[in-house]
Formats: C-alpha cells, sequence, structure tokens
C-alpha cells in the first residue's frame, strides 16, 4: 500500500514532498529510493507560505495529486545550522518573502541582533517609501568639509585661511 502511495506520487514528476504530519519510515524508505525528497511535521503557516511562493497546490489526499498540483523551486537543500537540520528552499518563481535566521551565543544577544534587525529593517522599508536616504555616521560633516576644503582653494589670502579652519 504504501509503495502504492509513492509510486502514485512519483508518477506526478515530483521530487520533493513537505508533509503536515509524520511520514511512516517504510514510506520515507520507499520516497528515498525513488529519489524523493520527504520533510515531514511542516507548520501550517510554512506550507501556506511555500504554496504561495512555488505555485503549488496544498493536497489532503494523495489520490486527488496531479502534476497541475506540484509547484517549482530552483533549489532544496539540507543543511546542519549548529544543532539543528534545516531545510532551505530557493529560487521560488513567486516568493514575495524571505527567512532570515539570527543566531547567538545567549538569548539575551540574540534578542538584541532581532532588535538591531528589526530596526535595519524598518529604515530600508522607510528609505524605499520615501525614496530618498540621508546618511548618518558623519558622512553629512565630512562631505561639507570636502566640498570647503575645494571652495577654499579657489579663494586667496586670509579668506582661506578661515574657510580651511571652519
Amino acid at each position: 500500500f504504501l509503495k502504492g502511495l509513492v509510486d502514485s506520487i512519483n508518477a506526478t514528476g515530483a521530487n520533493v514532498v513537505i508533509c503536515q504530519k509524520g511520514i511512516d519510515d517504510l514510506a520515507q524508505h520507499y520516497m528515498a529510493k525513488a529519489g524523493l525528497f520527504a520533510i515531514r511535521r511542516a507548520k501550517k503557516s510554512d506550507m501556506e507560505a511555500l504554496s504561495k511562493a512555488t505555485g503549488g497546490n496544498i493536497i489532503t489526499n494523495i489520490d486527488d495529486l496531479t502534476e497541475g498540483d506540484l509547484g517549482n523551486a530552483a533549489k532544496v537543500e539540507e543543511k546542519k545550522i549548529g544543532d539543528s537540520d534545516m531545510v532551505f528552499i530557493t529560487g521560488c518563481p513567486q516568493a514575495k518573502s524571505v527567512s532570515v535566521l539570527l543566531r547567538g551565543g545567549t538569548e539575551h544577544v540574540v534578542d538584541e541582533i532581532r532588535r538591531a534587525f528589526d530596526d535595519a529593517v524598518g529604515v530600508v522599508a522607510v528609505a524605499h517609501e520615501d525614496g530618498a536616504v540621508l546618511t548618518g555616521g558623519g558622512s553629512v560633516l565630512a562631505a561639507i568639509s570636502r566640498d570647503l576644503r575645494s571652495y577654499a582653494e579657489g579663494i586667496g589670502g586670509r579668506e582661506q585661511m578661515a574657510i580651511e579652519a571652519f
């Protein structure tokens, strides 16, 4: 029975299966032999986001699965990050969002990184909305200083010295 289910999935041309529930060990064995990459216990929100990003449909019954239900992604790979195995799905044609992995040595460090990241994303969003950016970190003062030095070269005498001193 399980081999039949795997064969019906394989017949559609799928090479990755993402399931919200668990997958039987024997079914996983058959999937691996058939070249199907199986991901189990995915969150419902992740399933919905992947459906939108890849253009695939969420199927509740394998008997209803057709080639038209399949989505597309350029790459699906599993990487070990720290102690966790994570699956990265990239190159989705209709992706409207990304996931960012923030790591740190302690929970406090992670909280600070999250705060800084949220601030940075907020700044980028405002700059995108406004269509203009005012740089910081002393860059305005440095630019004014450079321009005044250039201007002072065309002025002679004490005025030049005053401009350069300013």
